[in-house]
């Protein structure tokens, strides 16, 4: 799949043409052929007509491939590429998965669905621990030495409850942004979700269980290891995540206080506060994994035999199991989420930041003003929400939870810029209802707001140029860049709020009255 006709051919044109002086792109005598000498490998890429002036590097290996006994196994780095040159031209599979019934994205919008399809795509694999790297189109060679100005990387983190997500998400592709701004590059990895990721066996009692999230750190340091060859810049890397992705870049800013590799951090409507991320924390019989194990021949065994026989299942044959468990009507539902571990994951985060005990790197954090929408049912006019539900929804799960955020990393002494995204755009909220639910403002980030649903507004695309310029500001130039687009930091309750899209408003700071209906243990 990964090869078409022609290629090995034009890829050997170029390496035998390509200057004899070290060199990060080289190209074929075409100049269709973008291709990277990186410490693992060499990598060769691609250029979509759509984005001319993006090279875009897909389904590279940062891991060797969790199958087999390394099912259920923490990360295992790649010392070199599968091949040299490696072809990273396609689009890779993402991780196990399936498509849990979330209302509006299986109902009203589907781009937030892998390929943007209502169902899993056919795209999914247990071999699926690799990345996409999106880089400006140089102008021409860059030379490889001190003197080679590096551009700030953002490395994203996708959402999805732990369950869902990949790198090809049609809203979620980095390569518009990049192209516009042509300063900086973006990283998208997978990781693995549900029982592959996060299992939660008895059987690995005194092991790791966090294994997505070891994924996700393992991907990190892949990108300080190899990103200086694609004209990225090791020491200005930054780690976004939304949702799910948000609650990881929560965790990791605890779990490697000592080499955290990051020096910025954007967290999207989530947060190491949303207790229903460490759900599986409260199954202390293990039973959801046995439940699973049951239901592939595996029931019976103890904890031991049991973690070898489930690492012969076919694992499609496990996802159906779980799927099938994860029907709401149907008992009893499972889910797997981390699990508190005292490494990776702690429940003591107020007491820890009040010790400085975190990545104290200047922190985006912020939530949406319906992220409540996504969550109650909605009808394909918006008939039947409940908004009452939508806000307690929001409130509790996501804006209460990123307050308390915010304040500890206050107390811990890392900078905070606090933002509201209100944007109410017909062609990314297509019934009246949703107004900005969890996960629009992706498509303003990402640049994909007009790809689907009809044009923007010009109040639209400034809100997205405006957005897009202040993550890049934190990730290139940390405070010093925030300072320069006017976001002043968060000081605490009654600080100023960055808001994104409100009303005939691009941008403009407020307090956020809203901040004193949540809870005491939010507020301190």
């Amino acid at each position: 799949m990964r090869h078409h006709s022609g290629f090995i051919l034009a890829l050997i044109a170029a390496v035998a043409s390509a200057p004899t002086i070290p060199s990060v792109f080289r190209r074929a005598s075409d100049g269709s052929i973008p291709t990277v000498y990186a410490p693992v490998g060499t990598v060769q890429g691609t250029i979509d007509p759509e984005t001319p002036s993006v090279h875009r590097f897909l389904g590279i290996p940062f891991a060797q491939p969790p199958l087999g006994p390394l099912r259920f196994s923490p990360t295992q780095r790649l010392e070199s590429l599968p091949s040299s040159p490696f072809d990273a031209s396609q689009p890779p599979p993402s991780c196990m998965q399936f498509l849990m019934d979330m209302t509006i994205y299986t109902q009203n919008i589907l781009e937030f669905n892998l390929q943007g399809l209502n169902g899993t795509s056919a795209a999914i694999s247990e071999d699926c621990l690799t990345l996409d790297v999106y880089t400006p189109t140089p102008d021409e060679p860059r030379p490889t030495d001190s003197s080679d100005p590096k551009l700030p990387v953002i490395i994203f983190l996708y959402g999805g409850a732990f369950s869902m997500g990949g790198a090809d998400i049609p809203y979620q592709i980095p390569a518009k942004w990049v192209q516009r701004t042509q300063g900086h590059i973006v990283v998208v990895p997978n990781y693995r979700l549900n029982i592959f990721g996060f299992p939660h066996a008895a059987g690995l009692q005194g092991e790791p269980q966090n294994l997505g999230l070891l994924d996700q750190r393992l991907a990190v340091e892949w990108v300080r290891d190899n990103i200086k060859a694609f004209g990225g810049d090791p020491q200005r890397i930054a780690l976004w995540g939304q949702s799910a992705g948000a609650v990881s870049t929560g965790f990791y800013q605890y779990a490697w206080t000592e080499d955290p590799i990051i020096d910025a951090v954007m967290m999207d409507s989530g947060s190491e506060f949303l207790d229903a991320a460490v759900q599986s924390t409260q199954d202390v019989e293990f039973s959801n994994f046995t439940t699973v194990a049951m239901g592939v021949g595996c029931g019976g065994l103890g904890p031991d035999d049991e973690l070898a026989c489930m690492r012969t299942k076919d694992a499609q044959a496990i996802e159906d199991v779980i799927q099938g468990h994860s029907q709401m009507l149907k008992q009893p539902f499972i889910i797997f989420t981390p699990v508190v571990d005292g490494e990776t994951v702690f429940d003591d985060y107020a007491e820890r930041g009040q010790q400085g005990q975190m990545a104290q790197v200047p922190t985006i954090i912020g939530t949406n003003v319906n992220d409540g929408s996504a969550f109650v049912s909605v009808g394909v006019n918006g008939a039947g929400a409940n908004q009452t539900l939508a806000d307690a929804v929001g409130l509790m799960l996501f804006l209460c939870p990123s307050l308390k955020s915010a304040l500890t990393r206050i107390a811990a002494g890392a900078p905070v810029y606090r933002y509201l995204y209100a944007g109410n755009f017909t062609n990314i909220s297509p019934t009246p209802f949703l107004g900005a639910y969890h996960e629009a403002e992706l498509p303003l980030l990402f640049g994909t707001f007009e790809d689907f649903r009809g044009d923007a507004t010009e109040l639209q695309r400034e809100t997205s140029v405006a957005m897009q310029d202040s993550w890049l500001a934190l990730a290139s130039s940390g405070m010093m860049g925030m300072d320069a687009v006017g976001w002043p930091r968060y000081t605490g309750l009654g600080g100023v709020v960055r808001e994104f899209g409100g009303p005939n408003v691009v941008e403009d700071t407020s307090t956020l009255a809203v901040d004193s209906t949540c809870p005491p243990f939010f507020q301190s």
